[in-house]
């Protein structure tokens, strides 16, 4: 009975140990992943990030706003688990 919780700590200390958070300031360059959900005629040959963007504000929670490097802003925040 104890062995199945041991074991998923093992495999969750042994995971852990390979992620590294990303942590985003104010100024950097950023690309933003392209949503698969929008049909496109290129196919399996468009582009999976849009970008650079610069990062004008980034939140605790992992929200950040963009903008373009014209300095116009994306109408709404981002997750930062979908740029890189």
């Amino acid at each position: 009975m104890n062995h199945g919780p041991l074991y998923q700590s093992r495999v969750k200390n042994a995971f852990d140990k390979k992620v590294r958070p990303c942590k985003f300031n104010e100024g950097d360059l950023i690309l933003k992943k392209v949503s698969q959900a929008q049909k496109d005629h290129i196919g399996k040959w468009a582009p999976n990030y849009k970008g650079p963007f610069v990062v004008k504000k980034a939140f605790s929670g992992g929200a950040l706003l963009l903008a373009s490097m014209d300095d116009e802003e994306l109408p709404s925040p981002v997750n930062s688990n979908i740029v890189k």
